[in-house]
């Protein structure tokens, strides 16, 4: 059965394709690549259309991490039905999530490091400029996200 996880921030350009490329990049050194979908979008339309920002990609070519080319797409309703997890990076994610998804009756909706022992929101780089805290906290919620669904 394979395991289908959408990661969402504000513009889909920065945090959630670096959570997609981290996540794809821990799967495939486990050899599990053909088990996940992995995919990440925005729940704003500010980003539509544009590539991962400069600042992820340099940060992910730094840990070795392969970036394809990407455009950045938006959140929709049917993204529900279609993933079994639906990850945001920070609370304010999911109440935009809410408004497009409406409710979370599966309860698929989480933000990325409920799944560690500190529990936070991941800070946005577009603002703050710091790509390698952004990438450590994505880092340490992929690794428990991993740990908690394969047990």
């Amino acid at each position: 059965m394979m395991i289908k996880v959408l990661f969402v921030c504000h513009g889909n350009i920065c945090r959630s394709p670096m959570a997609e490329f981290v996540l794809k990049d821990m799967v495939k050194k486990r050899g599990m690549e053909e088990l996940f979908l992995i995919a990440s979008c925005a729940t704003s339309t500010e980003e539509i259309g544009n590539d991962v920002h400069p600042g992820t990609k340099r940060k992910l070519a730094s840990e070795g991490i392969k970036v394809q080319q990407r455009r950045a797409v938006q959140l929709r309703k049917s993204d529900y039905d279609t993933y079994d997890y639906l990850i945001a990076m920070d609370a304010r994610n999911i109440s935009n999530m809410r408004r497009i998804i409406g409710e979370d009756n599966k309860h698929k909706v989480s933000c990325l490091l409920d799944f560690t022992s500190h529990p936070r929101d991941i800070a946005d780089p577009w603002y703050t400029g710091n790509f390698d805290i952004t990438y450590q906290d994505i880092v340490e919620g992929c690794e428990a996200f991993l740990q908690h669904i394969l047990g």
